[in-house]
């Protein structure tokens, strides 16, 4: 009963829509032996009127379950795919036909690897979005689709204040590669962060309000920018790293984000993460969608996640979900009144 309410409650007041414009998603990690069937996935996908989704990897049972919803999907190959991807065009075509092109669903986003541009592997990722694209473009359907990678924050060698985010000189190669190719087919680079990681790290340094969108003053000035929340001067620290790079008209969206609820106490804790994700779905759903660096630019994002996975290593990275294998809600993330 409490879930029937809950869904009821969150369909009618907190859709995460402002006019037709969606700007949240949430990630559906599949790490675990309890989850919910594809079916039951995305139907509460469907029920909380959750507009996109991003999936790890082209599951057949997830895409099947998927046509015809009209959800919005990022999704990319396996990272350990992106060599072959890169070496034979062929290869990228197979992936196209085998993965995108049966399938009646609104493909948004192909990311072709999740961090691994400080890899081995990361030198492979231009030449495999290339071959991607390419091979999307031969399938006929390639212009709703973009093309990108997913970067975690430590490809930054320094992101305070956030004007000064350049990334590291050992990836500013391939990076400068990459930011050409999205920014020849107007793609945003994508970027995970998690502003609990550095709340836990140094809380003498970082408060919980700053971490949380807890904090009405600026906590951070940067010349003519003004920063109330991590998640701001994070973005606009990839966005700053962009510019040095010459390609500052490429868009910064999220693909991960999120505050787990156990393990670490007291930085998880039902009250953190209900107050950090409640609070970054109003930024994201009112006037408030931008950052200081490019207040013209709305930072489409995706939550991080809909369902714990038990499978994850370590209680942490266990607990990021919104709702247990179940389908009960962890707490009332989406009772938000949205403007």
């Amino acid at each position: 009963m409490f879930l029937v309410i809950t869904l009821l409650f969150l369909s009618t007041r907190s859709t995460g829509v402002v006019g037709d414009t969606l700007f949240a998603g949430v990630c559906d990690g599949r790490n675990g032996d309890n989850l919910p069937s594809p079916t039951q996935t995305i139907s509460l996908y469907q029920k909380i009127n959750i507009g996109w989704i991003r999936l790890y990897e082209p599951f057949p049972d997830l895409l099947n379950s998927l046509q015809g919803t009209g959800l919005l999907v990022a999704v990319g190959p396996k990272n350990e795919e992106i060599k072959t991807l890169a070496d034979q065009y062929e290869y990228a075509v197979n992936w196209v036909k085998t993965f995108i092109a049966p399938y009646n669903v609104s493909f948004n986003w192909i990311t072709v690897g999740n961090e691994v541009i400080q890899s081995e592997i990361g030198r492979y990722v231009p030449q495999a979005m290339r071959h991607i694209k390419a091979a999307l473009t031969q399938t006929g359907i390639s212009r709703t689709i973009h093309v990108t990678t997913v970067l975690s924050t430590a490809a930054l060698a320094n992101s305070y204040p956030p004007s000064a985010g350049v990334f590291k000189p050992q990836i500013t190669e391939v990076l400068t590669e990459i930011a050409s190719v999205l920014s020849s087919t107007d793609s945003p680079l994508m970027v995970n962060i998690y502003p609990y990681f550095a709340y836990a790290s140094d809380p003498s340094h970082v408060s919980l309000a700053y971490a949380t969108f807890g904090s009405d003053k600026p906590v951070v000035i940067d010349g003519n920018y003004q920063y109330t929340n991590i998640f701001d001067a994070a973005v606009d620290s990839f966005n700053a790293a962009l510019e040095k790079l010459g390609h500052g008209g490429v868009k910064v969206y999220v693909a991960e984000t999120g505050w787990p609820t156990r393990g670490n106490p007291p930085y998880t804790s039902v009250e953190n993460a209900r107050a950090y994700n409640q609070g970054l779905l109003k930024k994201l759903t009112t006037g408030a969608r931008a950052t200081p660096r490019r207040p013209q630019v709305p930072v489409v994002t995706f939550f991080f996640e809909m369902f714990n996975e038990d499978l994850k290593q370590g209680e942490v990275e266990q607990s990021f979900g919104f709702f247990t294998p179940n389908m009960v809600p962890v707490y009332d993330m989406w009772n938000v009144k949205c403007l």
